[in-house]
């Protein structure tokens, strides 16, 4: 009995802490000393836990299309920024403020779109800078 106690303990700690491996911090994928600016055309936009990403065909020096990936937070977390699953879909012609990967490829953390019709989406939260509270 105490051993099947202690197996079934085991196992549901280990369900816990899986969720804690694959998940990552943003200084462990992106560089924030190599912020980027990108224009292009959205190509497609995925609604998944436990990032959002959308991908956008940009022009490099050469004039070649590259699609890049940018990862944004979370479905929940963008709705409370007032997202809707339409406000980027394939085709909108975007301006992205992000933070490059360390690794080089075409992946940035994308942390502000700016629409062709002048609107501003933030992607991710801004914190506020060390101080009293606000009233």
């Amino acid at each position: 009995m105490a051993h099947t106690l202690r197996t079934m303990m085991a196992g549901v700690g280990f369900l816990f802490a899986v969720p804690g491996f694959a998940h990552h911090s943003f200084s462990t994928e992106f560089d924030k000393s190599r912020p980027v600016m990108l224009a292009g055309v959205v190509t497609s936009v995925l609604w998944e836990n436990p990032h959002v990403f959308f991908y956008v065909d940009v022009a490099d020096s050469e004039g070649k299309l590259v699609n890049w990936a940018f990862e944004t937070m979370g479905p929940n977390g963008l709705a409370r920024m007032g997202w809707k699953r339409d406000s980027l879909v394939p085709g909108d012609k975007v301006i992205v403020e992000a933070y490059m990967a360390k690794d080089g490829s075409h992946l940035a953390d994308g942390r502000k779109v700016m629409l062709s019709n002048g609107k501003s989406i933030p992607s991710k939260l801004r914190r506020r800078p060390p101080g009293p509270p606000a009233p």
